[in-house]
């Protein structure tokens, strides 16, 4: 379940139709920057093929990737190779986090705690992190998607994909009472004339922006600020992620 095996070699190409990473990196950029932070060690966590990483770290930072699909990482430690890029990725879920010393940032970009099903584990990683590997000074940044894209947008819906010899059917069902967005996807690759058919099966959390400041300021972080994302405006009810800096 949810552990990008297969779907790693098509991640990017899908993903990249949807999301600009570069503007994704100006923002952590803009984030440091209005909080006064300059930091020079970064962990990124849940960092999939380096899509984030990798630009950060070609602006100078020192980073450090982790995530648990291996699939994954061996895409990003190819892309990065293939920048010149001495990036250190560690295969690591959340809850087996282990680093060398302190960071002075964190990120967990596009909705990576959304798999977290669980608040009460939700805020052991938090403790973890602020109480083990956060600097004093760090800065914690991460995003989510929202409830409303989860039981809204994507809620009960089918939605179906047919591009550059890729097809899937993505199948949604939203359990209210446990707030958990259930996603079944068919993919087909085309390949020689034959389809390849692999299945993915994804389970998603949705969290209200209160319970997520309950969450980490329980976990020892004094302040928790919230954005509607690529900007610094108050997150909208219709807004499809919600930011978070937690300091």
């Amino acid at each position: 379940m949810n552990s990008y095996t297969k779907f790693a070699p098509l991640y990017d190409k899908l993903m990249s139709e949807d999301v600009d990473y570069n503007k994704w990196a100006d923002y952590i950029e803009k984030i440091f920057a209005h909080f006064g932070k300059k930091p020079k060690l970064i962990c990124d966590l849940a960092c999939g093929t380096g899509n984030i990483t990798i630009p950060l770290a070609k602006r100078g930072y020192d980073m450090i990737g982790t995530d648990k699909s291996l699939q994954m990482l061996s895409l990003a430690r190819e892309k990065a190779e293939k920048e010149g890029l001495n990036i250190m990725f560690l295969s690591q879920s959340f809850t087996q986090l282990d680093l060398y010393g302190g960071c002075d940032a964190f990120l967990c970009m596009l909705d990576g705690f959304n798999y977290v099903l669980s608040p009460s584990l939700l805020f052991q990683i938090a403790k973890k992190i602020k109480t083990c590997f956060l600097e004093p000074d760090g800065i914690f940044i991460f995003d989510l998607s929202s409830r409303y894209k989860l039981q809204e947008y994507i809620g009960n819906n089918t939605f179906v994909y047919d591009k550059d010899n890729i097809f899937y059917v993505w199948e949604n069902k939203f359990h209210e009472k446990y707030g958990l967005s259930d996603m079944y996807i068919n993919f087909f690759e085309k390949s020689g004339g034959k389809y390849r058919r692999f299945c993915e099966r994804h389970l998603q959390k949705a969290y209200d922006e209160s319970e997520i400041k309950k969450i980490f300021l329980s976990a020892g972080f004094k302040t928790v600020d919230s954005f509607s994302p690529l900007t610094f405006d108050a997150p909208k009810k219709t807004d499809m992620r919600t930011v978070y800096v937690a300091k």
